[in-house]
Order: structure tokens, then sequence, then C-alpha cells
């Protein structure tokens, strides 16, 4: 049988494997090589469904990472399985295995510079003599400590969970998890986990569980490392509770835990318990008070559609609410649950009404699951005929302070406590429960003062946070709009709504000379220059200049488009990609883009008889990772393309926009945000405008078009600051700077306002 089990014992370092065989190191696999009786060893971290070829072959793909550097991604590889073997792969393979072959074909990998793996691939098949062994042999992981991070690198790490956000929807089809952990080493690290099943997610259940992350890759963004999912990533959880049985958590049926992990576990475990605040249980139904927000640990008995923005959930701890709660009006038809239980529970249960993004996940919870809901609100509210006020429960939308819903499992501690006590309650008393009588509404009306103070702390809550000015008091919104402009402000007022809704449309492209905005042109436009710029063909006159080298050659399509690049050179050198500034002739939109994923910064020129020329300033003149720069028609001169030389001869040449548009003699364009909020105080309303650049949401203008997470991010900080559809005493309470200044035209005056100095505080999302 060409694929086989092995089993290795602890001891062993090497397989045994007939004695003519001798391992390969990845690193030294090379296409046209003899690789006859050498072997590769490795561990399996990515694998692909079993497909079927055109003519029928059974094809399995699978991605092998080197034993001798378990995270560096340029130290794994692409193994192709073919025919039979790809269907026993298929039957018996699990991430963490360790996986040896012989008798492969060392292919160049078409995909290398793409994913970022080994430059050949492998490709096995029967046919071809392959021979496959597998073993569940563990191998040695190296963690790396939170202070010793570097960007883009891939890594293994254990950690505490300081905060987290359980998975909720993205914007995308993925799930998405936020997990900000902390470790000995007094260093925070915030990872953002997509996946399309929530499942697959880190199963995290409270602050102070202990995670760890094998193969998450690290990036820096605004000076701080951040961590997200990279292939292969796999996630354990434990109990942060100290004297707690060491068992993971994870919905993995394969991976590996060695003893001497117990004891970083119990480490960890000790240095959380004295170092970061752990929260205690979650809150009992019998102690909620109005005007607070707490996490339920509950028993889900009835759950019913109420608009296409909330969902009711009826859930219940086994002890009842001290005060009058409301029930949300449904329709006993559309009310899912067992009736009698129901009935029973009539005087235990809760309705909690949830909204937004967490709908979808409260739809697919199934009754009598156990649930963490966190964040919950209770709010103090009266319906329009009773004297009584009733506590009303809401799980608000977006993911805020870790608002959302998780599911336990019944091996859970606080489940099996729970259900313990579910079970010692006495149905038949809870019954015979009358309402509370007048007397003792009366004494509970009089509490609510107490609480009033609560929602006053919640609605001053640093949603926003001042950069400048601290020596400024506070004005009421009337006084502002009785007073002459200009002046300067600092208000506390509540954002009553915003434009534009769609928040993509906020992003306008700017000119600081003259001050004009402008609409992002879309990518179409774009490339209908480039499909017109790509009938004037490159003048080989033009190539392999003292600055740049050029290479051309015609497309195999119906069109045979020629394409040129030129490569700047630096001390008459070609630098590695990530620092090259290249220049293409006849490329389309979708190569280009391709390029930039590469290169350091792409330029689109045309051929003129004397020099390389920049398109029509309707185009971007430079592309740099994802972003488009643009130049003001208007105020630019551009000039030869043969200033750039002038960088590529500086001692260390950054390409930066900035500098390019400045030799190219062009006024660079700025990506702003441009909103409209309505702002108000209880004095009066006015209108303050938003010019801001990344200050005030903490996300760079000119990513949000191309990056889907920080669109998210911007979206759930809206939410947080004006939420669809509250009542405004439930909205937040922003803190912030504006100015108001003149405007005239030949036929009026107007005073208008623009905020300024102030930013979203960075826990808010």
């Amino acid at each position: 049988m060409p694929v086989q089990l092995l089993k290795i014992m602890k001891e062993q370092s090497e397989a045994p494997l007939p004695n003519h065989m001798q391992k390969e190191d990845l690193k030294h696999l090379q296409e046209g090589c003899d690789h006859t009786n050498k072997y590769i060893q490795g561990i399996v971290v990515l694998s692909y469904p079993l497909t079927k070829l055109r003519d029928g072959t059974d094809f399995f793909k699978i991605v092998l990472q080197g034993l001798d550097d378990l995270c560096s991604r340029i130290n794994s590889i692409n193994i192709l399985i073919y025919g039979k073997m790809a269907e026993d792969c298929a039957k018996i393979l699990r991430h963490g295995d360790t996986f040896i072959v012989a008798g492969f074909k060392v292919i160049k990998s078409p995909t290398a510079s793409e994913d970022g793996r080994h430059g050949c691939h492998l490709e096995v098949s029967e046919e071809a003599g392959s021979a496959i062994y597998v073993s569940s042999i563990a191998p040695k992981y190296v963690y790396t400590p939170l202070n010793q991070l570097k960007d883009g690198t891939i890594v293994n790490l254990y950690g505490v969970v300081k905060f987290f956000k359980p998975p909720y929807v993205s914007k995308g089809t993925d799930y998405c998890s936020v997990v900000t952990l902390v470790d000995p080493s007094n260093v925070k690290l915030t990872c953002t986990l997509f996946n399309g099943n929530p499942d697959c997610l880190p199963k995290i259940y409270k602050v102070g569980d202990i995670v760890r992350f094998h193969r998450i890759k690290i990036r820096e963004y605004n000076g701080q490392m951040q961590g997200i999912t990279s292939g292969g990533f796999a996630s354990l959880t434990f109990d942060g509770t100290v004297g707690a049985p060491v068992v993971p958590r994870t919905s993995s049926k394969m991976y590996t835990f060695m003893d001497e992990e117990h004891k970083t576990i119990e480490e960890l475990r000790v240095w959380a318990a004295s170092n970061i605040s752990i929260s205690g249980p979650a809150a009992k139904l019998s102690a909620v008070q109005p005007m607070l927000f707490f996490d339920l640990t509950c028993q889900l008995v009835g759950k019913a559609k109420v608009d296409g923005s909330s969902f009711l959930l009826k859930v219940w701890d086994g002890t009842k609410c001290p005060y009058p709660t409301w029930r949300v009006p449904v329709e006993a038809k559309d009310l899912e649950g067992e009736k009698v239980l129901l009935h029973q529970l009539r005087n235990l249960t809760v309705d909690i009404l949830v909204y937004d993004n967490h709908v979808q996940l409260a739809k697919s919870l199934k009754i009598g699951s156990f649930l963490r809901i966190y964040s919950i609100h209770t709010k103090q509210a009266s319906a329009d005929n009773e004297d009584v006020s009733r506590i009303e429960f809401h799980l608000h939308g977006g993911t805020c302070y870790g608002r959302g819903i998780g599911v336990l499992p019944e091996n859970n501690p606080d489940v099996k406590e729970l259900q313990a006590f579910l079970r010692s309650v006495d149905l038949a008393d809870s019954q015979n429960m009358e309402s509370m009588s007048s007397v003792e509404f009366n004494s509970i009306s009089s509490d609510f003062t107490d609480f009033e103070s609560d929602l006053e702390r919640f609605q001053r809550l640093p949603v926003t946070v001042l950069t400048d000015h601290q020596d400024l008091n506070n004005t009421e919104l009337k006084t502002i709009m009785n007073s002459t402009a200009p002046q300067q402000y600092r208000i506390r007022a509540k954002l009553r709504t915003y434009k534009p809704q769609k928040l993509h449309q906020s992003v306008k492209l700017h000119c600081s000379k003259c001050n004009s905005l402008q609409e992002v042109p879309d990518g179409e436009e774009f490339n209908l220059i480039l499909q017109r710029s790509a009938v004037i063909a490159p003048n080989p006159e033009l190539h392999n200049t003292l600055w740049y080298d050029s290479v051309m050659w015609t497309t195999q399509d119906e069109k045979q488009r020629n394409i040129a690049i030129h490569f700047v050179k630096h001390d008459e050198m070609l630098q590695r990609p990530e620092n090259t500034l290249l220049m293409i002739e006849g490329g389309t939109l979708k190569e280009i883009w391709k390029l930039t994923k590469r290169f350091k910064c792409v330029i689109p020129v045309r051929s003129t008889e004397d020099d390389l020329e920049l398109l029509d300033l309707s185009a971007p003149f430079l592309l740099q990772g994802n972003v488009k720069y643009y130049g003001c028609k208007q105020c630019s001169a551009p000039k030869p393309i043969k200033n750039l030389s002038s960088i590529a001869a500086e001692q260390e040449p950054s390409w930066e926009p900035t500098e390019i548009a400045q030799v190219l003699g062009i006024e660079l364009l700025q990506y702003v945000f441009i909103m409209k909020f309505t702002l108000v105080d209880g004095t009066g309303a006015v209108n303050a405008y938003l010019f801001d650049y990344e200050k005030f949401f903490q996300i760079p203008a000119s990513e949000i078009l191309t990056n889907s997470f920080l669109q998210e991010k911007m979206q759930m900080t809206m939410n947080m600051l004006c939420p669809p559809g509250r009542k405004l005493d439930d909205l937040p309470w922003l803190e912030c700077f504006i100015k108001s200044y003149n405007v005239r035209d030949a036929m009026k005056h107007r005073v208008c306002y623009q905020i300024f100095d102030t930013t979203v505080a960075e826990d808010v999302v």
C-alpha cells in the first residue's frame, strides 16, 4: 500500500524508513535536480477537500510545514496528490500529522508569488512510484512571548484573555471574533480572527481564560502588533481558574498537547490571578438592578421573531428577578418552545430583546441550550397605560464592550452548576407566586433614584477623547448658536443623526492647495484609461537606461498586447521586490493589482518619442499596496519621469508617495472623511462637519475603501456613537471640540461648525 500509517515512539527523532533513504531539506529542493532516494518530512498544516479532475482522477492538496521552522511561511510547500493516493490520504490525514513523502516530482509552483510558500511544489502519485508515510508523532512547538513578536511573522503563542468579543457575523460570509491577550511580558496583543464556521474560532467564555494559538500571523498597524488568522491557524482554550482541570476546548478532533504544557497553563493561571482583573461569575437574575450592564448564564426556553432588526429570547437561570419585568408582545403561534414548560416557568423567565448583528445567531439557537449573554442592558420603562415601571432586558447591536451571545457546552463547569441548581427549583412554588403588592412597587420606585447615577455614568463613558485644549469648559449649544464666529468650543452632546449613512460615500479626495474636493474615481474609469493607453506600443528606445532595467513581452490572447515593465535600480542594481518601484506600460487593472501585492510601488506610464510619461491624471499616478494615489488636475504640473532617478540615487530610497509626487510635479490629493453630524444637548442642535484624514476614527481614509476589516470597524464605531433605532435618551454622550467659522457668498452669510482635535476612544469598538 503506497500510503502507510507509522507508529513512532516519543524517543525517536526520525521515521523508521528504508536505510537507503536520505532526508532532504525543503530549502534544497530545486526543479530539475535528482531527488531519487530522498524523502521530505514535515507537519500537515492545511488540507483541501478531495476533488476530481476533468478526467475523473482524484486530487488532494495539502500544505506541509518544514520541521526546522514551524512558523515561517517560506518553509512550507504545496503537495499535490493524485489518484488512489489522494483518496487514501483524504481519509486518514489530519492537521498536525507528520507526513513523509518519497518518489516525488519537483515542479515550479505557479502560486508561489501569491501564497508566499516554497518556489516549487511536489507532485505525488502511485503511477510515479511515490510512497507516503503518515504518523501522529507530536512536533516540538516553540512559543513566542508577546514582547518578542515581529511584523510579518507567523508564530505560536500563549496568552491570557483580557478582553474578547464572542463570534459575530462579519460584513462578508465569515464569522469574526476579537481577542485581546496579555502575558507576563506585560505586552498586549489584539487578535482579529475569521472563519466561515463559528465553532472553529476559539471557545472563549470569560476574561481570564487562557488560549494557545498555533500559526497566527503578526502584522504591525499604527505602531502596534496585531494578530490575524492565517492558513493552518488552530487554537486551544483553557479555564484560567487556579486549580481547575486542565482540559482544552476545541472543535478539532486532532491536536497535540504535551505534558510540559500543563506547567505553562498553571504558571499563566497564577500570574493572571494577581496581575489582571478576572471577571467573577455571571450575575443571577435575582441580583439584577435597573440601569446595569451584566453577563448572564442561562438556559433558553423560548424564542420568537419580533421584527426585521430584533429577536426575542426567553431565558431563565432558576432565580426570580426582584422587579416586574417587561414582556415582549409576540403572537403565541410565533413563539418557539415547549408550551407546557413555558407556562410552568412564566414567573421565572425574562424576555431579552436582541438587536441587529446578534439576530442571525439568535435565530440559530436551539431551545434548551445553555447560553452566556454578554453585556445585557437593563432599563427602566413604563407603558402608557401603566403606573408601574418595569425592567427591560436588551442586548444592543454592535460588539462594543464584548456584547454578544456564547453557547456553552454541557460539560462546562458553569453549566453543570446551573443544571444542578435548575433541577432543585420547585416549579410548583414558582407558579403560586403572586404579583408584587403596591407597597412593594412603591418601595422599588423609590429605589430607582439610586440607580439614576449608574445610567448617568454609562452615558458619560469615554466614547470620544479630546486631544488638546483641556483648559476649555463645556458650552451649551444654545449659547454657541447665539455667538459670533469664529470661535472654538468644548461641548458635551449626543449624535442624533449623521450623513452620509452609507459610510463609503464619506470618503473624498482633497487638494490642500486649491481646497477642492472630488469623488474617488471608480475602478472602471481607471480600466478605460489603461485600455486607451495600451494602444500606444512601448518604445524600445526608452528601455534599459542607467536608472532602470526593462522587460517586454506580447500576450498570447486575441489582442496580443505589448507589455513593458521597467524596474528602477539603486546603485545600478535591482532591489528586492518589497523595495522596488516599477513602471508598467500596456497592463490591465488586474495585472497592475497583482504587481502591487509583490512590489513596493507601481506607476502606470506610456511611451513618447523622448521619455516615458504619466497617464491622464484622471487615473492614479501611483499605486502602493491597496491604495491608489491621485493628483490634482488643476494644481499639478507634471514633470519628466526621469526625475524619479533623483530618488533612486538616494542612499536608502523610501519611495514615499509625497516624495514621488513632489519630484513628478504632482499636487497630491489626500483621502479624507467628510461627514455631517447633527449634535444635540437638550438646549439646541447644530450641524457640525467632520473633515478628517485619520485622526477621528483612528482609521486612514486612504485605506477604508479597500479594507473590509476597517470598513467594519468604522461601521461599528458609528453604531456605537449613534445606535440605529434607539431613543435619544439611550444615546451615549460625546465630548468634542467644535469651531465656528463664517461662510459668505454673493447671496447670503452662514455660520458653520467643524469638529476638531477629537478622536474616538480606543476601546469603543
